[in-house]
């Protein structure tokens, strides 16, 4: 039995993986559906995976129509993102955004907490199983990246600071809450800043830029359709 599909190229076929970082208040979500309404031709096949308490709701209206959003509550691990991921594939959406993806690495079940979690027998870990809790992550990438949907995650961020001397912590600057790797495994990653009005590109492929900008101004619905002109008529492999 083959393992391949071989046949013509045609183009079209590119999945689109955005991330889109920023402390709270940066207009992480807003910007992440209107660049999603940019890529369909309906709001209804966008999907929107709340882990927010249903904060998603609160952006019902701020499109020409209703999205599908589904809301994943703890434990938020790596298997519960690909399950929820698969769903909404599952029920047709076109474009998926999920916010966050900080808590399959931070939240309540996540990895962190499956690194540290008490061994078999429930006594504590005097190291960390960050070999199991990768494992588990890596099953969660391979579901985003191989999913049939374009995706749009957002990732929140914060001041990280280096106390290597507890007397004299260092900043390290704004940095998304994910694993280290995470932002630079996407199609294109970015960081906003000044509430939204500019980006820091962390990864931008030449390819896109033109659909992205130069990071000065607002992203928002042309955004995505320059995204989907990439796609329908312009990509190129990376």
């Amino acid at each position: 039995m083959s393992i391949l599909n071989i046949r013509p190229v045609t183009r079209g076929e590119s999945k689109a993986i955005i991330g889109i970082s920023g402390v709270s208040g940066s207009g992480k979500t807003y910007t992440a559906l209107l660049v999603a309404r940019g890529m369909v031709n309906s709001a209804s096949e966008i999907g929107f995976l709340d882990t927010e308490n249903k904060r998603g709701s609160l952006y019902a209206d701020i499109l020409d129509g209703k999205f599908m959003i589904g809301d994943l509550y703890p434990p938020f691990s790596p298997k519960r993102y690909s399950e929820a991921i698969k769903e909404f594939q599952d029920a047709g959406v076109k474009v998926l955004v999920i916010d966050s993806v900080s808590h399959e690495w931070e939240g309540t079940g996540g990895c962190d907490d499956i690194a540290t979690a008490p061994k078999a027998d429930g006594t504590p870990r005097k190291i960390a199983n960050w070999i199991g809790a990768k494992r588990e992550h890596k099953g969660f990438m391979n579901t985003l990246l191989q999913c049939n949907m374009h995706v749009i995650v957002c990732i929140r961020a914060r001041e990280k600071m280096d106390f290597k001397n507890p007397d004299k912590p260092v900043s390290q600057g704004i940095q998304p809450v994910c694993e280290k790797n995470f932002m630079f495994e996407l199609t294109a990653s970015l960081l906003m800043d000044d509430a939204g009005k500019k980006q820091i590109f962390l990864k931008m492929p030449e390819f896109l830029r033109k659909s992205f900008g130069n990071g000065d101004t607002y992203l928002g619905i042309e955004t995505g359709k320059k995204i989907m002109d990439w796609v329908k008529d312009e990509e190129k492999e990376d």
